[in-house]
């Protein structure tokens, strides 16, 4: 069994936020707010980028976890509090992937006008995390379509509080779905040029589980869900044991996940059971839990989601 710390960092992760979140007594909610641009404050990338699609020129975003940060271990900063503290809406994933985050926005509704853009997916939609008290995967952006139905909830909130554009947020939106949607056709297509044998995917860890189920790749990750677990001498074996078995001839380092633990694999198949599996990593690392810099190709999400479909299909495809 893989063992995890993920208990214990959520209790670290909840004492500094609760710290910083209420450091300011004065604060007696969000600010009011009269005209654009509506000031956002994002968790992720990813969502950075939906908002600034949704709302365009009536929104300035703010993101707390930049390009190649881990979500899973982030810790709040006193700087985060200013900038919660300033903003008119905060968007953030929800299903855990920001710790004890979530909670703590739901508790303190008054003070931060705070939305999960997953609130609007069902329990059918959603997959089960590997860590105990029944958490589902947060990981649902790998699932484009999955992730397009994650739009509304932005258009929506944005609109409340800024009716005069209401038919522009809707626009944008509708143009952002039909945008993904054509996204999700373009890479099935792609994806297409790997045979059913092979679409074995493993990684640093289990963050393309949704991919998986979307697209039909068998997914396997040497840590958890949460980069927070640790892994075992037996879990390396294991994985080692797995890519021998199947043959499997690379596997795929992550921009915000460090390599080592997947080096000291190749290095147990290699050795043990003679089989030579190439790293992809440096330029042709996956994102995982975030894009890539502003103004580079990883740097939005359909950008994101095509440079990891052609390094998947480039590594294991004919």
């Amino acid at each position: 069994m893989r063992t995890t710390k993920w208990n214990r960092n959520r209790m670290v992760a909840v004492m500094i936020a609760a710290l910083i979140l209420n450091a300011s007594g004065c604060s007696n909610g969000p600010p009011e707010f009269h005209q654009p641009p509506v000031r956002v404050v994002v968790t992720t990338t990813m969502i950075a980028d939906m908002v600034q699609r949704v709302g365009g020129e009536r929104v300035l975003v703010d993101t707390l976890m930049g390009p190649g940060v881990d979500p899973h271990r982030y810790q709040p900063t006193a700087g985060d509090r200013k900038k919660l503290e300033n903003a008119h809406l905060v968007f953030y994933n929800g299903l855990h992937l920001e710790g004890k985050m979530a909670d703590l926005f739901a508790k303190n509704w008054g003070r931060y006008r705070a939305y999960a853009v997953t609130a609007g997916l069902t329990p059918a939609d959603l997959l089960p995390a590997d860590v105990d008290g029944g958490e589902c995967d947060p990981h649902v952006w790998f699932d484009v379509r999955l992730w397009a139905r994650c739009i509304p909830p932005v258009a929506s909130a944005l609109a409340e509080l800024d009716p005069a554009g209401r038919s522009y947020y809707e626009a944008n939106a509708a143009a952002y779905q039909k945008e993904l949607d054509e996204l999700d056709r373009a890479i099935r297509a792609e994806l297409a040029q790997v045979p059913p044998a092979k679409r074995k995917l493993v990684t640093s860890h289990d963050a393309f589980r949704y991919f998986g189920a979307a697209y039909q790749f068998e997914v396997r990750g040497l840590q958890g869900v949460s980069t927070a677990s640790e892994t075992s001498t037996k879990d390396r074996i294991e994985l080692a044991q797995y890519l021998s078995e199947h043959q499997i001839p690379a596997v795929f380092t992550e921009t915000s996940v460090p390599d080592e633990g997947l080096k000291a694999v190749l290095d147990t198949c290699h050795r043990d059971y003679g089989h030579t599996v190439k790293l992809i990593g440096g330029e042709t690392a996956l994102f995982s839990d975030s894009l890539g810099g502003p103004g580079t190709p990883a740097g939005t999400y359909a950008g994101m989601i095509r440079h990891n479909v052609r390094v998947i299909v480039s590594a294991l495809g004919n």
